[in-house]
């Protein structure tokens, strides 16, 4: 009988993995015929197999596919920017901030308002580079702020509870916060004033000619990216952050103030959803209570894409996350003869999510997780 008992469970695992494998596989089989179709379609767009798989797809020259590489590139840096706030708190206390995406939502609202009162004031164009630091530097205060005063009032209470109760209570925050903006600024969306032509103006770029706010995007995350690299790894600050996520016990037997770290860590990464909200309201000049959601849960692909925990992880996951929400479109679905593909970034960048999850669940880079998170 107990042979019998353990053969059912053993049997439901190999049907498990074969389903697994398929699906492997099915993903390996779609991208390969795909990427075959585009280049036959590049090559010759009248080709036997690129007429019979899909006769209206027209290719894309190689500025097109340039331009659609920069925007996807933009658009996963600030995604990247938002990962780095989920992983920094996954990474000390254990569970995913779904309000995170909110705190991004309140950086951009509060650019906006900051952006337009100085524009009202005859400031933005005539000052637009020192309107645009004050601007980054009140969205990153506003936004530190809502991400210490949730820890505190939200998270702290319940910081030995099982981890479904914060994970639920973040979920409460989000909408508490989205709801917060509705009654404060109305549900409509909201626009940033206009920018200065010179900003919109396109630069040649080793190759690229890239648009100036899109190239202000870059800049601005990869220097973000390099001071949070410069705390974590080289301040006292950064390694007592490293050692309460390793494990807060002995990091509290070692002198270092938990919870301290733990509201540092909240408001890094509400600074860094500050300056991924203004890059927002640059690059689209709108939002809405709900920018925030979209963006949120990308931002939370991006993470696990690059490893859930790992900063750099999450970056690089940031940008494959859009690089491939741009691009894989009209790469990969139009030459397969798919209807509306320019509809379909959403699902590219989840179906990204679903393949790294199937063919490597600890993330390109490798999670970096302590080992009671590991356990």
């Amino acid at each position: 009988m107990a042979t019998t008992h353990d053969a059912k469970p053993t049997s439901r695992v190999l049907w498990v993995d074969r389903f697994l494998t398929l699906i492997r596989i099915t993903f390996v089989v779609l991208i390969s015929v795909g990427l075959i179709a585009f280049i036959a379609q590049q090559i010759d767009p009248q080709n036997p197999l690129a007429r019979w798989l899909n006769p209206d797809a027209t290719g894309l020259t190689a500025p097109q596919f340039k331009g659609l590489l920069v925007t996807g590139l933009a658009q996963g840096a600030m995604y990247g920017l938002i990962a780095l706030g989920y992983s920094m708190v996954y990474g000390v206390l254990g569970f995913i901030n779904f309000a995170h995406g909110e705190v991004f939502m309140v950086g951009a609202m509060s650019g906006m308002i900051t952006s337009n009162k100085l524009a009202d004031a005859g400031l933005w164009e005539d000052a637009f580079l020192f309107c645009l630091l004050f601007v980054v530097v009140t969205s990153i205060v506003i936004s530190t702020a809502v991400a210490v005063i949730m820890e505190r009032i939200a998270y702290r209470p319940l910081r030995g509870a099982p981890r479904l109760i914060p994970l639920i209570t973040s979920i409460g925050v989000s909408f508490f916060l989205q709801n917060m903006s509705v009654v404060l600024l109305g549900p409509g969306a909201k626009s940033y004033p206009s920018l200065p032509s010179w900003l919109s103006q396109k630069r040649s770029l080793i190759g690229f000619e890239i648009e100036g706010t899109k190239l202000v995007v870059l800049l601005t995350a990869a220097v973000s990216m390099a001071g949070l690299w410069f705390l974590v790894e080289r301040t006292k600050t950064g390694k007592a952050m490293r050692a309460v996520a390793e494990d807060k016990e002995i990091a509290a037997l070692m002198g270092i103030d938990v919870n301290r770290t733990i509201v540092t860590t909240f408001a890094v990464g509400g600074a860094m959803a500050g300056v991924a909200g203004i890059l927002w309201g640059i690059l689209f000049r709108s939002v809405i209570h709900t920018t925030g959601f979209l963006p949120g849960i990308k931002a939370f692909s991006a993470a696990v894409v690059g490893g859930i925990g790992n900063l750099g992880g999450a970056m690089a996951g940031g940008l494959s996350l859009g690089a491939a929400e741009a691009t894989a479109p009209l790469v990969l679905l139009e030459p397969l003869g798919v209807d509306g593909v320019s509809q379909l970034r959403d699902a590219v960048a989840f179906a990204v999510l679903i393949f790294v999850l199937l063919v490597r669940p600890s993330g390109l880079f490798g999670e970096r997780l302590s080992d009671e998170d590991r356990a």
